[in-house]
């Protein structure tokens, strides 16, 4: 066959080649020196790994400068701003300009002195990381300068604060110290700022960082606060032990159950102290601070070996809180082996911790003698705490057979239970309306309950208001300076007995084996002013329909004043003429009498333009809305389930005018409220007529009561037991000035000693 006609098949996959048909092989890539920017960025990522990690660095460098105040601010987790100022020795002029190089410090000279190295930071690579990834801004001042000097900082160097000035630190205001100011943390490596989740959970990394050093540094007072609040998250003052510290920071359900130990051993080089919680407390995870040479480290095999010592002492699932301090001779411990300093090598690492733990299950065991355990009981007036007694042998809790409780005294037992059905539920009374209820936490609607009467809820698209008044702050906080902890307690716990008194107003309570008779009229003016400062702004609304005019309502009103005046001076004069013959008396009271009667007159008036003015302020805060014309449209709803007497609606607008301080704001918010109570308490009721009337030779008559006072007096009835009661229960802050509406009328114990006597 000619060669020309043959046609070349392709070649298959995977024929051998001979060395030369090969392809040449690829040659290596030279090896080239990193540009120093990138060496430095790379070398910030290693240490600054979080906000977290530069405050760390930057606490650190405080303490090593002497101070004995720090303050912090944080904006937006510290990724926006971290400020810590101290009031240390400062750094000197003519330091500042190689401050962010790196491998600048003031800790070292060789190599050999890492082995004696006693403070926290030695490298001379915190301030320079952070200048590479951050805006960082210095002011500082010594004791031997005349003035504070602020220097500006980027990738090491320093930086003009704006462009074509000069870079050289600059004289400023400044007290001694230094403030170090970093803004916008990675802000050139957008990879790592993307990877933070949330600026909460940074902040709240931050304080636990704040915390351990709060802890440890005794002499240092420490604060923390978010930018743009005014009250901090971490304070701690100087003079406070490490109890208290431990107090303030994690609470006292730990401090109050702490355990100190301490141990030393020359053979080892090392001396340990620190503070452990007992048996008595137990939470899900274990807290452990733990400082090597007063650094904070984390040591894996230490908190192994601290809950496994535990868990002969607690639960199963039980976590201690640990706070551990070990110095080891510098020359032991290695603590240049993570970029953060986070982690530290030492010799005899294994024994050093078996000698601590051994010293925690000592003072485990000694003060193990007893375990105390919480019970619940039925009321919070009877105590809770039971002892149990554990007896140890030989270190090691063993318990005792438990021994049959004994049975407690009748007069320790309390006789009632708030969770028992009383038979007043069983007894539903007749609805004066069948209009259905719709309830706004549930769109479907309900057929009439004990506490409604007929009424209609709805919801409404209106936003909640934030409230951030100073006069408002100010007015709650006084309340809280007056509350009675005791009266607070006893409301809070107690259980509903029943009414005793329409007229006098007067309920009786139990709190514990105690029974109280309560002025609830008092109680209910302190408890709906309360409500009135809690929920200003935010009151509920109820619509009047049809809507009255307010003129009307304050001339009712004025009416009724002046004619209670008038009799009031009638009888006032009827009674001087009795003891007094002398004329110029009836000529002055008939005087006062025209002036009030002058009085009474034009207030409508002037009130109705005074209100009309006020309309948009008291439909805001107050929910009052006025119409343009003057009609009554709404008024606050407080309580729901509460409905006040609307009887008294005129009286309340008519006081408006004369007894509310419309020229100061906390004055009027605290007088307008207070009116506002007023008219929401309960109202006096004549007591319930007899059920007969006997005259001599006379048969036996019915005394019939107006149906709107019998239907008003159930209405409280039920509303004090179902609706004001339980609120008390759950929102009242007792002041003192309640204490003159409390009377103890019974009280079990004392009756049983009574009992005992007779």
């Amino acid at each position: 066959m000619d060669p020309e006609m043959e046609v070349d098949s392709p070649e298959p996959r995977g024929t051998k080649r001979s060395a030369e048909e090969a392809e040449e092989p690829q040659r290596p890539r030279r090896i080239k020196a990193l540009d120093p920017d990138v060496v430095n960025k790379i070398a910030a990522g290693e240490i600054i790994v979080a906000p977290m990690h530069a405050l760390k660095e930057l606490i650190e460098n405080a303490v090593d400068a002497g101070s004995t105040s720090i303050e912090i601010l944080i904006k937006d987790g510290g990724l926006k701003l971290l400020q810590i100022t101290d009031n240390g020795h400062g750094i000197d002029r003519d330091d500042l300009p190689i401050l962010c190089e790196r491998f600048t410090t003031s800790k070292l000279k060789q190599f050999e002195d890492l082995s004696s190295i006693g403070t926290y930071g030695f490298r001379g690579e915190a301030l320079a990381s952070i200048s590479h990834i951050a805006h960082l801004t210095v002011t500082t001042k010594t004791a031997g300068s005349s003035c504070a000097w602020k220097a500006q900082y980027s990738d090491g160097n320093l930086v003009p604060p704006k462009p074509g000035q000069s870079a050289a630190p600059k004289a400023t205001a400044g007290r001694g110290g230094t403030q170090i100011t970093v803004e916008d943390l990675f802000y050139n490596v957008p990879t790592r700022r993307r990877a933070f989740r949330s600026a909460s959970e940074e902040y709240a990394k931050i304080l636990d960082v704040v915390g351990r050093y709060s802890v440890h540094c005794s002499g240092v007072a420490f604060s923390c606060r978010k930018h743009g609040d005014s009250g901090v998250s971490v304070s701690t003052p100087a003079a406070a032990n490490t109890t208290e510290r431990i107090r303030q920071i994690h609470g006292s359900a730990v401090a109050n159950e702490l355990v100190e130990f301490a141990i030393e051993d020359d053979k080892l080089g090392f001396r340990s102290s620190g503070l452990v919680t007992n048996a008595n407390y137990h939470v899900k995870r274990t807290t452990i601070l733990l400082f090597i040479n007063h650094r904070s480290v984390e040591s894996t095999a230490i908190k192994r070996a601290v809950e496994q010592t535990y868990s002969s002492f607690l639960p199963k699932g039980g976590h201690p809180f640990v706070y551990i301090d070990l110095e080891i001779e510098p020359q032991r411990v290695d603590v240049n082996v993570h970029p953060t300093k986070r982690e530290v090598n030492f010799l005899n690492e294994d024994e050093i911790i078996e000698c601590i733990c051994n010293e925690i299950r000592s003072k485990l065991a000694q003060v193990d003698s007893s375990r105390t355990f919480l019970t619940q009981t039925l009321l919070p007036g009877v105590p809770t705490i039971e002892p149990v007694n554990r007896d140890n042998d030989s270190g090691n809790a063993a318990p005792k057979t438990p021994s049959t409780s004994k049975r407690p005294y009748e007069n320790n037992l309390v006789r009632t239970d708030s969770k028992v059905r009383k038979i007043t539920s069983m007894l539903t009374p007749t609805v004066s309306s069948t209009t259905p209820r719709v309830d706004p936490l549930t769109p479907t609607t309900t057929a009439p309950t004990v506490l409604d009467d007929g009424l209609q809820y709805e919801t409404t698209s209106r936003e909640p208001l934030r409230i951030a008044l100073t006069s408002i702050k100010n007015l709650r906080a006084s309340v809280r300076n007056a509350m009675h902890n005791t009266l607070t307690e006893t409301i809070a716990s107690h259980t509903y007995v029943g009414l005793i008194d329409e007229r006098r107003r007067i309920a009786a309570i139990q709190s514990g084996v105690k029974l109280y008779l309560i002025d609830y009229g008092m109680f209910c003016i302190e408890f709906f002013y309360q409500i009135g400062l809690t929920d200003f702004g935010n009151f509920g609304i109820i619509k009047l329909s049809p809507a009255p005019k307010i003129i009307d309502l304050l001339r009712i009103a004025a009416e009724t004043e002046r004619e209670a005046h008038q009799s009031q001076s009638q009888s006032q004069s009827q009674s001087q003429s009795q003891t007094q013959t002398q004329p110029q008396t009836q000529s002055s009271s008939l005087s006062s009498t025209n002036e009030a009667t002058e009085i009474f007159t034009s207030a409508p008036e002037i009130i109705t333009k005074s209100l009309l003015e006020r309309r948009e302020m008291l439909n805001e805060y107050f929910s009052i809305e006025i119409s343009p014309d003057g009609d009554l449209l709404s008024i606050p709803l407080l309580l729901k389930g509460y409905l006040p007497c609307l009887g008294k609606l005129p009286r309340f607008l008519l006081r408006l005018g004369p007894y509310v301080d419309w020229t100061s704001e906390e004055d009027c918010f605290r007088t307008f409220l207070r009116e506002l109570a007023a008219f929401y308490t309960p109202e006096q009721l004549p007591p319930p007529p007899p059920q007969t009337l006997e005259g001599p030779g006379e048969e036996s008559q019915k005394i019939e009561e107006d149906e709107f006072i019998t239907q008003r007096r159930a209405q409280i009835v039920r509303m004090l037991e179902h609706v004001v009661f339980p609120a008390l229960r759950g929102r009242l802050v007792a002041t003192t000035r309640l204490l003159r509406g409390v009377v103890e009328v019974a009280d079990l114990k004392g009756l049983y000693r009574v009992f005992e006597r007779c």
